[in-house]
């Protein structure tokens, strides 16, 4: 008798088994049809859904709730923005098995304090709703100052996970600090390269590519606990170049790119690899570390940019709420 014929796996499927795969979006849908592990936003995402008419209802209960409070003005809408990215993080986390990271304000990127306090407040706001700490990474910003705010949280059971990351300097200071996960964002550092040298980039070539590669193997290599992840994919030749890195998040058209394909993936990274590369240990106070970003005008400049960008999509989320306030 003839056995039944089994389809080839597509490529999705087979990076699973190396990789933990984390759905980039917001979209309820997305993460539906692709069945990711993780879930992981930021505002510029959140900014595109609360566009969308399926999202409305999640906007009018943020609204709804944070008018319950004594909170006037900016501040009324600050805890409206709290509330919905809350509420966003709850829908993700009835969808998905794992974790959802939701981020703070990129305004307070360069505030040790306020990043401490609206973290604990964020995370307030989930097991208000019954989710467990466990279950939520609070996204910040890879400056000195969110580094810094990120090893307190940790140190409380809050776990992080450090955002507009693209330099070894910022990886070690995370890992140092104790810090669950970083999120070095691979499509943003061939941005640069490609702008400023006028090259096209094969995979293996691609600067962000590499970038991570030497993170993971440095992690990998002095033991750190430190989850990798790599985001901000520009194509799947950098998803599948960076197969076997602890995470991945990936956009949805992505995804369907990789659920499309039968191609073989290989594991391109291993602990073990990593253990046989000769490294040396970075040391990292803060003035040292202020120095090596100096000294990187890729990271110096996707760190500024980044924070821009986060920023103004979180205004423009406010003028959002703001007219809804009024209405």
């Amino acid at each position: 008798m003839n056995k039944p014929h089994t389809p080839p796996l597509n490529q999705l499927e087979q990076l699973r088994s190396f990789t933990t795969v984390v759905a980039d979006t917001g979209d309820f849908a997305a993460m539906k049809a692709y069945a990711p592990q993780d879930a992981t936003t930021n505002p510029t995402l959140i900014l595109k859904a609360v566009q969308m008419d399926a999202y409305q209802p999640l906007l009018e209960r943020a609204v709804a709730r944070a008018s319950r409070t004594n909170a006037h003005g900016k501040a009324l809408t600050d805890a409206v923005i709290d509330q919905l990215l809350v509420a966003f993080g709850v829908e993700i986390l009835n969808i998905i098995p794992g974790r959802v990271s939701t981020e703070v304000d990129a305004r307070l990127s360069f505030d040790r304090d306020s990043t401490i306090a609206k973290a604990r407040e964020v995370i307030e706001l989930y097991e208000a709703e019954g989710i467990g700490r466990e279950r939520v990474l609070i996204k910040i910003a890879s400056t000195w100052e969110g580094l810094a705010a990120a090893k307190v949280l940790e140190s409380e059971g809050i776990h992080c996970n450090l955002t507009l990351l693209f330099s070894l300097a910022q990886a070690v200071v995370a890992a140092e600090g104790g810090i669950t996960l970083i999120s070095p964002f691979v499509g943003r550092i061939l941005d640069w390269y490609t702008a400023h040298t006028g090259k096209t980039y094969s995979a293996e070539e691609d600067p962000g590519v590499q970038s991570v590669v030497t993170i993971y193997n440095y992690f990998k290599h002095f033991d750190h606990k430190t989850e990798v992840m790599g985001a901000s994919f520009r194509n799947i030749g950098e998803v599948l170049a960076l197969a076997g890195c602890d995470l991945l998040t990936i956009s949805p058209d992505l995804l369907k790119e990789l659920q499309a394909s039968t191609e073989p993936v290989e594991r391109r990274l291993s602990a073990e690899a990593a253990k046989a590369t000769p490294l040396h240990r970075l040391r990292l106070d803060e003035k040292a570390f202020r120095w090596h970003l100096n000294q990187d005008p890729m990271a110096t400049e996707k760190l500024a940019d980044g924070i821009r960008r986060f920023a103004a999509d979180t205004d423009k989320l406010a003028d959002i709420i703001e007219k809804e306030l009024i209405d």
